[in-house]
């Protein structure tokens, strides 16, 4: 089984594993303002741990729920377990798994799937991007006023002021914007034509990764500014590269 096929098949089980639970009662392990963590957030990534370093006991995982395996290795899983737990958690059917493999500091292998819609997003190095086993390709909009933009508020109040005042900037430039709750399906929507363009200022390298590698394969750009106060965690800017993202930061 390659990299590739194996972190299809984790995700297509964690997500069998959501869509077996969605829209039960589900144990809160922690609330925050703005945030809350699940006891199946812990469960899922717990089962795509078991079917990854099982098949590849060497590696070391990533993952939002925590690290696992050999952190020494140059293989690294990348693992957002549910990414979009609020949406979960409120039955709102907009969340996925999503899974990257990174080797010696590069991304390789990417795999997003959303469970409810039955849609699963696949990439490796130097391969298509594809969806559902289908050729998927960035949008060719090149202006603003007719395009769908994303723009993400994250958690904490700083982040949430600058995703509220650029959301602002660009409603008044943008055909219409959107805040989805879920960043790794944002990127994937990216990939596949479906929105344009991605801004937030602060996001976690497990919501993005996968996405990352399926953006840049299919011509889209993605850049990402470390946030020197917090490990692993990026301002993004992700387009089909050819509208002027630069225009509402």
């Amino acid at each position: 089984m390659t990299d590739l096929e194996l972190a299809t098949h984790a995700a297509l089980e964690a997500g069998k594993l959501l869509r077996q639970h969605f829209g039960s009662d589900t144990v809160v392990d922690e609330a925050c303002p703005h945030d809350i963590k699940l006891a199946l957030d812990k469960e899922s990534q717990e089962l795509i741990t078991k079917i990854l370093l099982g098949a590849r006991p060497g590696d070391a995982l990533y993952g939002e729920e925590g690290i696992a395996g050999n952190q020494d290795s140059e293989r690294q899983w990348i693992v957002d377990p549910i990414d979009g737990t609020v949406n979960y958690y409120y039955s709102i059917p907009h969340f996925c798994v999503s899974i990257a493999l990174r080797v010696a500091g590069e991304i390789v292998v990417g795999v997003i799937h959303d469970p409810m819609v039955g849609e699963t997003w696949t990439v490796a190095k130097g391969g298509p991007a594809l969806l559902n086993g289908q050729p998927i390709r960035c949008s060719q909009r090149t202006t603003l006023a007719e395009s769908i933009l994303f723009v993400g508020c994250g958690k904490d109040d700083a982040a949430m002021r600058t995703g509220i005042e650029r959301f602002h900037r660009a409603s008044l430039r943008a055909r219409k914007m959107r805040m989805m709750g879920s960043a790794a399906l944002g990127m994937a929507y990216i990939a596949s034509g479906r929105l344009d363009g991605y801004i937030e200022s602060r996001i976690s390298l497990w919501d993005i990764a996968a996405g990352q590698l399926l953006v840049e394969t299919v011509g889209g750009k993605v850049e990402l500014t470390p946030n020197g106060d917090h490990a692993d965690t990026y301002a993004i800017i992700a387009s089909n590269g050819k509208i002027p993202l630069e225009e509402i930061l």
